[in-house]
């Protein structure tokens, strides 16, 4: 054999050798989930979902080896859905889910949140406060609700605080997701917080007019409540979530012809605190009395007009903050100037509802960020549309929100297609300032149409035209996805 064939051949299984030494260093890692392996969800396959699943029951027996590769591939699948996720056109997709008292069970919340993982989540939005009770253990529960979890010998679970750790450990960042302006049925209950619930001009409360009656929403300018609800804000954020969201920061939708207010009767502006804060918005004399007759009657007429003149001849035409004058406006006679008085008193109305609610939500948020913790608001796009001379009821003002808040429109729309739930996204990316983060909420499942919405994949497919403004959506809700595994966990049927 001459020398060149020789080295040729020394060549050969010198390659050989070394291809042999890195494939043994790599065949631990060879079952590993690959980006390749992930579709393009970044949902993880079957197999490697059934045998951690299969791993977390034989660690939940009390199997030491079985746990030690249970967490092994917790590892392993948290970084897949991460490098998958940093490749995709959507940087994070989240899903919401409610937790139940039930989910204190030993391996009930690993297996919710496998299964979020599984589904190339990254992001979990937990329902922290709803229904008039709090996620907080109640041994540790400083506020006016009672506690989510209320079973003997269970007074210093922190569901909480589990569902946070539980979500780290998978590579999930887990919100807290609280109801705001919707207080609950328990809050209602109480004599010394009457003052606090809110009130329409027919005498009415939330309990009228939203059907399923757990629905209590309180007078966003009432002093006791903004300190009941900043007390428990505190107290969801030294738990340390990777954010807060504030949803229900509106006022009650209402159905039929009732969903419309137009007129001042049908504003919840007939509380103390609320009337208070409206009469301070007067800049003289005669516009705190049109205010007042305004409130009392639902109009001024112009004997009313007459009257404040007559009442007050020092002071010029009628002031109220965002009221300007048009000149030689004192020429006209009283009939000439009431429709306009009255026309400006009804925006002023409508305006000073609106800005109860921003108010709220920015004090609301204030004890989460000087915590550190990111603040974020849930609404509807629609929810502060104008129709004709009448408003949405639920007065949403959400192009008012801080744009330093993660906004989280709920696109809910359904048309049959996803021409309308695109429109609603387009509608709140026109508003938003540049730097405004807008994380759109869509409904429904995974492979199939639920309440006649198309598929996620299909609804997020037509969100893509508005990458990269939008790089994160969410998807409501886990009980949607899987609505056995959520009765189960209700009814503690579950391992």
């Amino acid at each position: 054999m001459s020398l060149r064939s020789l080295n040729v051949v020394m060549l050969f299984w010198r390659r050989l050798f070394a291809a042999a030494f890195i494939g043994s260093l790599l065949l631990p890692f060879l079952g590993q989930p690959s980006k390749a392996q992930l579709n393009e969800y970044c949902q993880l396959p079957l197999q490697a979902v059934q045998e951690k699943e299969n791993l977390r029951l034989s660690a939940l027996r009390g199997d030491f080896e079985a746990q030690k590769k249970y967490q092994k591939l917790l590892l392993q699948h948290s970084e897949a859905v991460r490098d998958c996720r940093q490749d995709n056109w959507l940087q994070v997709q989240a899903i919401w889910l409610r937790l139940y008292p039930c989910d204190v069970k030993a391996g009930a919340l690993d297996r919710i949140m496998d299964r979020i993982v599984n589904k190339g989540y990254n992001a979990v939005y937990v329902e922290t406060f709803y229904d008039g009770r709090v996620m907080l253990p109640s041994n540790d529960n400083p506020t006016v609700w009672p506690s989510v979890v209320r079973a003997s010998g269970q007074e210093n679970t922190d569901l909480l605080a589990l569902a946070i750790q539980k979500g780290r450990e998978r590579g999930l960042k887990v919100y807290a997701w609280m109801y705001t302006v919707n207080f609950g049925f328990n809050y209602a209950q109480r004599k010394d917080r009457e003052s606090a619930i809110a009130r329409n001009g027919k005498g009415q409360t939330s309990l009228y007019v939203v059907d399923n009656g757990s629905h209590v929403f309180i007078d966003p300018y009432s002093v006791q409540a903004k300190t009941d609800y900043g007390r428990m804000v505190q107290s969801v954020a030294r738990r340390r979530p990777d954010g807060i969201l504030f949803d229900y920061v509106r006022y009650p939708r209402q159905s039929g012809s009732n969903s419309i207010a137009t007129k001042v009767t049908d504003l919840w502006l007939y509380t103390e605190a609320t009337q208070q804060a409206l009469f301070r918005r007067a800049q003289n004399t005669k516009g705190l009395d049109l205010i007042r007759r305004f409130l009392g009657k639902g109009y001024v007429t112009a004997s009313d007009v007459a009257q404040v003149d007559q009442l007050y001849p020092n002071e010029g035409e009628p002031m109220w903050q965002g009221r300007t004058l048009i000149a030689n406006k004192s020429i006209l006679s009283a009939s000439q100037r009431q429709p306009q008085l009255q026309s400006d008193l009804w925006q002023l109305s409508v305006a000073h509802a609106m800005q109860g609610i921003v108010d709220f939500v920015n004090l609301a948020a204030y004890p989460a960020q000087q915590m550190g913790v990111p603040t974020g608001a849930v609404f509807f796009p629609e929810g502060n549309q104008i129709h004709g001379q009448g408003y949405d009821s639920r007065l949403q003002p959400w192009d008012r929100f801080p744009s330093n808040f993660e906004w989280h429109p709920m696109s809910y729309a359904n048309c049959g297609n996803v021409a309308c739930i695109a429109q609603q996204v387009q509608r709140v990316l026109s508003m938003a300032k540049p730097e405004t983060q807008i994380i759109p909420a869509i409904a429904g499942g995974w492979g199939q149409s639920v309440s006649g919405r198309p598929p996620l994949e299909i609804q997020m497919q037509a969100l893509r035209q508005f990458a990269p403004r939008v790089r994160s959506v969410s998807h409501f809700a886990y009980s949607w996805q899987d609505p056995q595994h959520d009765s189960e966990r209700k009814l503690c049927r579950t391992q």
